[in-house]
C-alpha cells in the first residue's frame, strides 16, 4: 500500500475517507484503523502528518466547518431578496447537510476532541454548530437592519431557536433522507411569528 503520499494528497485522502466512515459507521466506527483501510493507506501515513488520532479529528472537524462559508455566503447575499423564511429554510438545509450532522456527535462524544477544539479556536468545542450560528445570527442582524425583522427582535434568541429546532429536525434522519422542506418551513415560520415585518420601510 502507499506510504510516501504528498502531504497536500494525503491529507485530502485521509479527510474523505473518514468523512465516509463517519457517514456509514458513526462517531463509533471512525478509528485511526478505519481512517487508514478506507483510504487504501498505511496505518503510518496518518501518523506521519498527524501527531495523533485526536490531532487528526481536529483537523477534519475545522478543514468541514470551514467549508460551511460558501453556505454562509450565500446566505448573506440572500439578505433584502426573496423572503426572509424561504432564506433561512434554504440555508438550515444546507447548514445541516450529512457531514455537519454526522460531525456534531462525534465532537460531544469525544471529550478530548472538545479540548483541543476549544485551545484550537474560541467556541472551537462547539464547531460547527457554532459556525451555523453565525451564519444564521449574521443573516438575521442585517435583515433587522434592512427593516424586514422587527427592530426588537431578539437575535440571539431567534437564532438559538433555529439553529437548535433545526439540528434536531436534521439529527435524527438517515444521511440521505433529510426532513422536508415543508417541516423545515415550519419551524422557521413558528420562530419567526411575529418578528418578520410584511412592509418594511
Amino acid at each position: 500500500m502507499p506510504t510516501g503520499v504528498h502531504l497536500r494528497d494525503a491529507r485530502r485522502q485521509l479527510f474523505d475517507a473518514a468523512e465516509r466512515v463517519l457517514l456509514r459507521d458513526g462517531p463509533n466506527g471512525l478509528t485511526s484503523r478505519a481512517v487508514t483501510d478506507e483510504a487504501g493507506c498505511a496505518k503510518g501515513v496518518l501518523h506521519r502528518h498527524f501527531a495523533d488520532f485526536d490531532a487528526f479529528l481536529v483537523a477534519l472537524v475545522l478543514d468541514r466547518a470551514a467549508q460551511l462559508d460558501a453556505q454562509a455566503l450565500t446566505l448573506r447575499e440572500a439578505v433584502g431578496s426573496g423572503t426572509v423564511a424561504d432564506n433561512l429554510t434554504g440555508a438550515l438545509t444546507a447548514l445541516f447537510g450529512p457531514v455537519p450532522v454526522a460531525i456534531i456527535p462525534l465532537i460531544t462524544f469525544r471529550d478530548e476532541l472538545r479540548v483541543r477544539l476549544r485551545q484550537t479556536v474560541p467556541g472551537g468545542g462547539i464547531a460547527i454548530l457554532a459556525q451555523v450560528a453565525a451564519a444564521v445570527s449574521a443573516y438575521l442582524s442585517e435583515e433587522r437592519t434592512r427593516g424586514r425583522i422587527s427592530a426588537d427582535a431578539d437575535i440571539e434568541s431567534l437564532t438559538l431557536s433555529l439553529v437548535g429546532g433545526g439540528h434536531l429536525l436534521f439529527a435524527d434522519r438517515d444521511p440521505g433522507h433529510p426532513p422536508a422542506a415543508a417541516a423545515v418551513g415550519k419551524l422557521v415560520d413558528t420562530v419567526l411569528a411575529g418578528v418578520v415585518r410584511r412592509h418594511p420601510r
